[in-house]
């Protein structure tokens, strides 16, 4: 144990990255930003605090609380949902259901990630919170947890009202938020396919976020349309582990929204690099567990400990300080078991990252107690 606390050295660098100036790019749109996933670190600003309508990029807050249901079990993809009058009667992008049908949550999961569904959302919000207001209401409980200051929302979809509003700075960062559930992206990173309804027929479903299909390394993540709020993208690609979004609002016409959305990450991707000094993936040691059914356990880092470069950057040497927590059994998969500190060369702590298990860990029976004792007793003969 002792052992294992202790510093591990290895490769790390905090680079100090300039904004980028606002007319650089001589982007169209009104505002934008381009962000760092892993460091959250602005890449890129134009008007980002400006408080615009967002349209139907307000569905990256419900699906992240949608993600968040199924995540911590409480939503099942398999589970069964029945849509309202109120969910049918939706306006605008929608993909027909009618009330009294049921369809699984995945299948309307598709429908809000691929098409933009207004009618699929509320149908969601229903289904976890009972009304679309109560829903409304946890969008927005969700805005003060993240510590926004410039977002508030009306209803679920992103159709006008004087009331819904955010900025690209803050869309960015719910959206950060939403791809810590990783799996969205299995969604979000479809171009086309087909709701299959009860009647046997279909509804193709194609993707409102063109850069899909037409852009390398983008896999996410939602487009928005009203007539306020212009044409909007809040986009997400991933190259040579750089992960990038990029959020562009008021933007003149479809075509003017993608090219602004290319336009920021390939100067993303042109300019920096991440480098992973730390897989996830990659145990740290074992720790000793109490009351279990196994002795020992391997743990590992919640997410990979990377440094966001120039590309013309090198690394320099940096270390972790491992602080572990004693393990009691039961304890359950993910579970938070200490935090690695990252240290620079002056001693100070530039970040902590949770250390997490990666199994179940089982609280022994009496039966395991006395199997361990008669191995320690024979191990002794």
């Amino acid at each position: 144990m002792k052992k294992f606390i202790g510093l591990i050295i290895c490769t790390f660098f905090i680079s100090i990255i300039p904004v980028k100036a606002a007319d650089t790019l001589n982007l169209d749109s009104k505002s934008a930003i381009l962000l760092d996933n892993a460091s959250g670190k602005i890449l890129y600003e134009k008007n980002i605090n400006e408080k615009l309508p967002m349209a139907s990029m307000t569905k990256i807050m419900s699906i992240l609380l949608i993600m968040e249901q199924i995540d911590n079990g409480n939503l099942n993809y398999n589970d069964k949902v029945l849509i309202s009058k109120n969910a049918s009667g939706m306006g605008g992008s929608q993909v027909f259901l009618q009330a009294g049908e049921e369809y699984k949550v995945e299948d309307l999961l598709k429908c809000i990630a691929v098409s933009s569904a207004n009618d699929a959302v509320v149908a969601m919000a229903e289904k976890i919170s009972g009304t679309e207001e109560a829903f409304v209401a946890q969008m927005n409980a969700k805005v003060k947890e993240l510590g926004l200051t410039n977002t508030h929302f009306a209803n679920p979809h992103g159709l006008d009202n004087e009331n819904h509003y955010s900025t690209a700075q803050d869309m960015a960062r719910i959206a950060q938020e939403l791809l810590k559930h990783e799996d969205i992206l299995r969604f979000t990173s479809i171009y086309e396919d087909y709701l299959t309804k009860p009647d046997g027929s279909q509804v193709w479903l194609v993707n409102t976020n063109r850069l899909v299909r037409f852009y390398d390394g983008v896999d996410g993540l939602k487009t928005g349309y009203t007539t306020d709020a212009g044409y909007c993208l809040t986009a997400t690609a991933k190259k040579n582990d750089l992960r990038l979004i990029s959020v562009v609002m008021n933007a003149s016409s479809a075509d003017a929204r993608s090219k602004d959305t290319a336009t920021l990450l390939t100067y993303g991707f042109n300019s920096f690099k991440n480098n992973i000094i730390y897989s996830k993936d990659k145990s740290l040691g074992e720790i000793n567990v109490d009351r279990g059914k196994k002795s020992k356990v391997k743990v590992y880092l919640k997410e990979d400990a990377t440094e966001l470069l120039k590309v013309t950057q090198k690394p320099n040497d940096y270390s972790f300080n491992i602080k572990a927590d004693k393990i009691v059994a039961p304890l359950k998969k993910g579970s938070k078991v200490g935090i690695a500190e990252i240290i620079d060369n002056e001693g100070n702590i530039l970040k902590e990252i949770d250390i997490v298990i990666k199994e179940d860990l089982v609280k022994a029976s009496f039966s395991d107690y006395l199997k361990k004792n008669l191995k320690n007793i024979t191990s002794g003969i």
